[in-house]
């Protein structure tokens, strides 16, 4: 897996769509990915208020703005996969549930098996794996890959944050709010045998994709 500072993620996968575009290509890129040091991502629209600048500089934790909307990220003890394929006549909806459907037969070739979100808990969270939409992905409930989108030209930038492992001490300063254990879960917890490595093999063989580095 290819790590890279958040800055130099956000390029790379801009340039993924753009040549996706150029090129007019009509089959999916796809590709995984980490971050050195840890970043938040902030939402293409979402309002940086919350963040504590001070913070995060003092723990060596970037900030950057995502492409994809949707609401801010910690990136650090995760993987990150960015899925970019031409737009066709999809709705937003039908589009989510295709480019998703790909990782939940990934997944459930690991005997984990993913359904899609879509239960709101009330009052407003600025980290996006404490709200569950029909764009993420869940293990009984809990959430475990956050996901959104972007839009250009007829092509589309998918962007997912999956969970290996994740410090709700660390989570709770960044984000300033109280990460709710029954609402989110990672595959540490799912599957503690399962490595990072051991994940990013069986994800790096998901069929008819082509890996863009």
């Amino acid at each position: 897996m290819n790590i890279y500072t958040g800055a130099q993620n956000m390029k790379i996968d801009s340039d993924m769509l753009d040549y996706a575009i150029a090129n007019k290509l009509t089959e999916p890129l796809f590709r995984l990915y980490g971050w050195f040091p840890a970043c938040v991502s902030l939402g293409r629209n979402q309002k940086d208020d919350f963040v504590n600048y001070e913070f995060l500089k003092a723990n060596n934790i970037d900030v950057v703005r995502r492409l994809t909307g949707g609401r801010a990220l910690l990136h650090d003890n995760e993987i990150t996969y960015c899925y970019v394929c031409p737009q066709g006549v999809d709705s937003v909806t039908d589009s989510y549930k295709k480019i998703s459907q790909v990782l939940i037969d990934a997944f459930a070739a690991m005997d984990i098996p993913l359904e899609f979100g879509g239960i709101r808990k009330p009052g407003h969270f600025d980290y996006c794996m404490l709200v569950s939409t029909g764009a993420d992905l869940c293990y009984q409930g809990k959430k475990l890959i956050g996901s959104a989108q972007f839009r250009k030209e007829g092509y589309i930038l998918q962007h997912g944050s999956i969970l290996y492992d994740y410090d709700a001490d660390l989570l709770e300063k960044v984000f300033g709010e109280k990460v709710d254990k029954s609402a989110v879960t990672s595959i540490k917890e799912i599957a503690p045998r399962l490595t990072k490595d051991a994940l990013l093999q069986k994800l790096n063989m998901i069929p008819k994709i082509m890996q863009f580095s």
